[in-house]
């Protein structure tokens, strides 16, 4: 089911996630705190990442969103220039329809403080206020995913992206089955409450802090 290149899905039921008015008033809220954050960082986080490694500053990406809608994010680039079209020289460590490795070749020094840090991410609140991610989702997968996905894997798709999400929170870069992330981010979408939203938030930030589960 394509349209316009798009992966489009059409759900019998709308996860009440999508249409929380409060959830989109936290989303909106936490984004431009989010952008202050970003704003006041990019000057040296720039600098940084020119001297390491000249060229972009900014990693854009194709990920599906909501019900496969395409989309692109943003993050710190973290990675060598043109890092995309070296992935197949690089062993993929994780199980199934996800791509890790935990001495990726390709990230630079500052990108590697970028990711134990998960600064990289902080572009991201960007996509949260434009409404194509929420601060608490589901991992936003590639393209090339979702083209392999089982059946079963498409129900990630029936709520927003967030920049967090449950396995980030409780697993971050522990979980490397792709099994268990979707296990766990179904187990969201059944558990999903605003304030299950804030816990999660919370969690994340501590794990941030505390650099738990991060490469």
């Amino acid at each position: 089911m394509f349209a316009q290149n798009e992966i489009l899905l059409t759900p019998t039921q709308v996860h009440p996630s999508v249409t929380s008015k409060f959830k989109r008033l936290i989303d909106i809220l936490g984004s431009l705190v989010g952008l202050a954050i970003t704003a006041v960082l990019f000057i040296p986080l720039a600098v940084a990442i020119q001297l390491d490694n000249p060229g972009p500053i900014f990693y854009r990406q194709t990920r599906c969103g909501l019900y496969g809608r395409e989309f692109q994010i943003w993050k710190f680039r973290s990675m060598v220039v043109n890092a995309d079209r070296l992935k197949h020289l690089v062993d993929n460590e994780a199980k199934g329809n996800i791509f890790k490795n935990r001495n990726d070749p390709r990230v630079t020094r500052v990108g590697q403080f970028l990711r134990r840090t998960s600064l990289d991410e902080l572009p991201q609140f960007w996509n949260v206020l434009k409404g194509e991610m929420s601060l608490v989702g589901t991992r936003p997968p590639t393209v090339d995913e979702v083209m392999q996905y089982e059946r079963h894997h498409f129900q990630r798709l029936l709520v927003k992206p967030g920049i967090t999400g449950e396995w980030q929170a409780n697993g971050r870069s522990h979980v490397e089955d792709f099994e268990e992330i979707v296990s766990m981010d179904v187990a969201y979408q059944h558990k999903w409450t605003v304030f299950y939203d804030i816990v999660l938030i919370l969690k994340t930030i501590k794990a941030v802090l505390i650099k738990d589960g991060a490469y």
